[in-house]
């Protein structure tokens, strides 16, 4: 979107923050929403550059986006529990194979000295 003064709007959503570039160097600006249509002079260039208007349509556009990512956040989290449960799961199967391998290994070393001491005394 190109509106007057040659700025770029990145993000903007009703009643907050314009974020936008500088249309001489593309330094990254952010002001409040009620500084739109007015002129500054760009920090890093000093050139003049205009605050982006905001059209209904942007706005409309906008809003649509926030929803979507709202919803594809809400998701992930969703997903992010669900494999969390799952290494939960396998974390506390894997701590039960530890203890019967420990067992196992404690009943092999148990049946191998019973097998020497009578290995033994029947010499």
């Amino acid at each position: 979107m190109q509106p007057a003064g040659g700025s770029t709007i990145s993000v903007q959503a009703p009643d907050s923050d314009i974020i936008f570039a500088c249309s001489h160097c593309s330094t990254s600006f952010v002001v409040d929403a009620a500084a739109a249509g007015m002129t500054l002079d760009c920090q890093k260039c000093g050139k003049p550059t205009t605050v982006p208007k905001i059209t209904l349509e942007a706005a409309a556009d906008n809003a649509v986006k926030i929803s979507d990512l709202q919803h594809q956040l809400k998701e992930n989290e969703s997903q992010r529990t669900e494999i969390t449960g799952y290494i939960n799961q396998l974390s506390i199967q894997l701590h039960r194979w530890k203890l019967r391998l420990q067992s196992l290994n404690e009943r092999q070393e148990k049946l191998q000295a019973d097998l020497a001491s009578l290995s033994a005394s029947t010499r």
